[in-house]
């Protein structure tokens, strides 16, 4: 079953194919097969893309305290670095942020000549 991403936090179709293979509770794998792996990964990004504390993250994710359990589980079993591996040598620019402004230094910063030439020294000593 293909579920489209429907947030702008859900992960896309192409990032879990590239995902899916690695992850627990696959089928074929061990133990019993997870039916809601992808919905777990989008309810994650979304706390991290939001900065939301897990309390608040929205019902059609699931039930927030299970889905911090699990990702706890995921962070010590190192699943979560294992996923990072994997993705490493295909990057995504999707959500690639390129600042463009800047911060003007004063001149006497800069080291041009004027101002307070002994900075070392405090104004009231």
């Amino acid at each position: 079953m293909t579920i489209s991403a429907h947030r702008r936090h859900d992960i896309t179709d192409k990032v879990w194919k590239l995902l899916e293979p690695h992850l627990p509770g696959r089928h074929g794998g061990w133990g019993s097969v997870a039916r809601d792996n992808r919905q777990f990964i989008n309810a994650v990004f979304w706390i991290l893309r939001t900065g939301s504390p897990w309390r608040d993250l929205p019902p059609d994710y699931g039930d927030w305290k299970n889905t911090h359990r699990r990702f706890c589980r995921w962070r010590d079993r190192g699943i979560w670095e294992l996923l990072l591996e994997k993705t490493v040598d295909e990057p995504d620019y999707e959500w690639l942020m390129i600042d463009a402004s800047h911060i003007k230094v004063h001149p006497h910063a800069a080291g041009a000549r004027g101002g307070n030439q002994e900075m070392s020294r405090t104004k009231g000593a």
